[in-house]
């Protein structure tokens, strides 16, 4: 589905608006760009996301919002991430149609399981290592999260949480489809050099699982 999806984060993207950090972790082979603004105005979000969905479509790529149905609807994203406590699949579903994605954070075999019934397209579980960038992560869950929750559900499974160029393919070789990354690309002097080696990895490990 996605080998690398790289999540915004203006407080450590050295400068850069969300659309720039798009446009540069495209250029370097990212496969998906989610747009994380929390605590951001709406007319702000919305405007970097119509941005955001004018430079996927350059580079024949996907985008998805974090968390917010109505700017994913209104800047014609490619689908929403939700979380736990974000609105119900099914109204999300209902909402933006059965041509866009949504995907759910979870932390167990159970939420996974849940996700995948209500018609998620994806899951990503995490946070497998600990991270600073989200303050509401469970940290340190451990590559035997990707493990169990790769076994408990058909649907791909994505990674989150403290994944860098050192950690990556160990996290593909535990069973994830993909990683999503945010400060290994977007905190990075040379943001589609950073993408690039980590898109690189992922694809050399993947043929020896």
């Amino acid at each position: 589905m996605f080998e690398l999806c790289v999540i915004t984060d203006r407080a450590l993207s050295n400068g850069l608006s969300e659309s720039e950090v798009a446009r540069l972790a495209y250029s370097g082979g990212a496969d998906i760009v989610q747009l994380r603004m929390k605590g951001s105005d709406g007319k702000e979000v919305l405007e970097q996301a119509r941005k955001i969905k004018t430079i996927s479509e350059k580079y024949a790529k996907f985008f998805i919002v974090n968390d917010r149905v109505d700017i994913a609807i209104l800047s014609d994203a490619d689908g929403v991430h939700l979380g736990q406590s974000d609105i119900p699949i099914k109204d999300a579903r209902e909402l933006l149609g059965d041509d866009k994605l949504i995907g759910m954070s979870v932390h167990s075999p159970e939420e996974a399981r849940k996700a995948e019934s209500e018609g998620a397209d994806y899951v990503s579980v995490g946070s497998i290592f600990h991270t600073s960038t989200k303050h509401d992560a469970r940290n340190g869950m451990g590559l035997d999260a990707v493990f169990t929750v790769k076994t408990a559900v058909d649907i791909p499974v994505m990674a989150i949480g403290g994944i860098n160029r050192g950690n990556i393919q160990d996290v593909i070789r535990a069973g994830a489809d993909g990683v999503a990354v945010v400060s290994a690309v977007v905190s990075q002097k040379d943001i589609p050099s950073a993408a690039h080696e980590l898109r690189d990895m992922i694809l050399k490990v993947r043929p020896n699982i």
